[in-house]
């Protein structure tokens, strides 16, 4: 028979590495709860129209990347690309707003793109973010930037750049965007029918594109901040105060857009250089426009989201990984069927009491049980053969001290507990 296999551009997250993730999800909520942000969790589809008007019908993630499928009652639905769009249907349907004017929501998700895969860049993948829902302010903008920040320094990555920008707001933006449109097409003689697409529809998207030919026409293209309204300018410069202020470096990059119409005003991007030529940890922006591309109503908003596989990666190349293997304190080694009759009753005891505690079930000798105790890295082997059931008593080896004692059925917990081990 046929061996079956992973699907491409997927991965097994095997027990050796799934302790980093646990540990790098730990982190995250608690980091996350620093900053009074709570978990929302969304459906893993969602009707296909949440991103075809969230998104844009016209954007990659859209045209060619998302898993869409119809269901028996001939619904279009998507599995989901992005968790901003859920995140905000699910706020607007569950009138989250009606219940306090701001809310500080967060995810940790699977989401799914047909892409080609590369390094730290699956079809499923998997992301954390936030998004900061009802305030226009940019201290909002600062306070998820700091979040974002926070979530990496305290995990100890070093070598990270905060880079931001503003992509103005609508009344910045219209006038720029065709003075933009007009450049490009007196530059670029023959663009290629991407570079042509943009620049007709969304030519914000070619400033973020990484083809060398254009680069230099790039480089010479008219900023936004150059054309910003008073009240953009405001909240630009608003942004970059209170960031000095709270001693956040940053650098101001010009060439760093969303190409999503429904953002305004603060993008930003933190990046890491033990990641490469790929090197973007993070990015986020306000959006203040997307709940009117999903509904009737406005709502302003702010978040970020940043990639679950990119970051291990990172933490791994500075040998910063969180998360150790972990082992049982008590591993019991059964001597005789009377023994191993009473296997389960102890191994609830100790689990009760909040030891981990693992055993042998494949009925093997003496010597294949010390030799698994080894294996499993447990503190303590607990022996129990006819002659401890006798006296109503653990032979207790520690296999760290190489030492051995017997403990009394009834002190055993007290035993165990007072000397820690793996347990806390």
């Amino acid at each position: 028979m046929k061996q079956l296999k992973k699907i491409k551009g997927t991965q097994d997250i095997l027990p050796e590495k799934s302790i980093h993730w646990q540990a790098l999800e730990k982190h995250v909520h608690t980091r996350m709860a620093l900053f009074n942000f709570k978990e929302i969790r969304t459906p893993v589809f969602e009707m296909t129209e949440v991103f075809a008007r969230g998104i844009g019908q016209f954007t990659d993630i859209v045209s060619k990347e998302m898993y869409t499928f119809t269901d028996r009652a001939q619904k279009s639905l998507t599995l989901k690309p992005e968790m901003t769009a859920p995140v905000m249907r699910a706020y607007m349907e569950n009138t989250l707003y009606a219940k306090a004017q701001t809310h500080k929501l967060y995810y940790i998700a699977p989401l799914f793109r047909q892409e080609n895969p590369q390094a730290g860049r699956l079809r499923q993948f998997h992301q954390f973010g936030a998004e900061f829902i009802g305030s226009a302010a940019p201290e909002a903008d600062v306070e998820t930037i700091l979040l974002a920040l926070d979530i990496f320094q305290s995990l100890g990555l070093t070598d990270m750049q905060l880079r931001i920008n503003t992509v103005g707001d609508p009344p910045s933006r219209a006038p720029y965007k065709k003075l933009l449109q007009d450049y490009f097409r007196q530059h670029i003689s023959d663009p290629d029918p991407t570079v042509a697409a943009r620049i007709e529809n969304n030519p914000l998207r070619v400033l973020d594109s990484k083809d060398p030919a254009l680069q230099e026409i790039i480089s010479r293209a008219p900023r936004l901040v150059d054309h910003l309204t008073p009240d953009a300018a405001a909240h630009y410069a608003s942004v970059k105060e209170q960031l000095s202020r709270a001693g956040a470096p940053f650098t101001e990059d010009p060439l760093l857009v969303r190409g999503l119409d429904y953002y305004t005003h603060t993008v930003f991007e933190i990046t890491s250089d033990a990641l490469g030529a790929q090197n973007a940890l993070c990015g986020g922006g306000r959006y203040d426009l997307l709940a009117r591309e999903l509904s009737d109503k406005d709502f302003p908003a702010v978040g970020f989201a940043a990639g679950m596989e990119r970051l291990l990666m990172a933490l791994e190349a500075q040998n910063k990984l969180p998360g150790r293997e972990t082992a049982p304190d008590v591993f019991m080694v059964c001597l005789g069927d009377a023994a191993r009759a009473e296997m389960a009753t102890w191994l609830r005891r100790l689990r009760d009491a909040g030891i981990p505690a693992d055993a042998d079930f494949l009925k093997r000798s003496p010597k294949a049980q010390f030799r698994e105790a080894n294996r499993s890295g447990a503190h303590f082997s607990l022996i129990l053969g006819e002659d401890e059931l006798a006296r109503r008593c653990f032979s207790v080896k520690d296999m760290r001290a190489s030492t051995q004692q017997e403990i009394a059925f009834d002190d055993i917990i007290s035993y165990l507990q007072a000397r820690g081990g793996n347990h806390s």
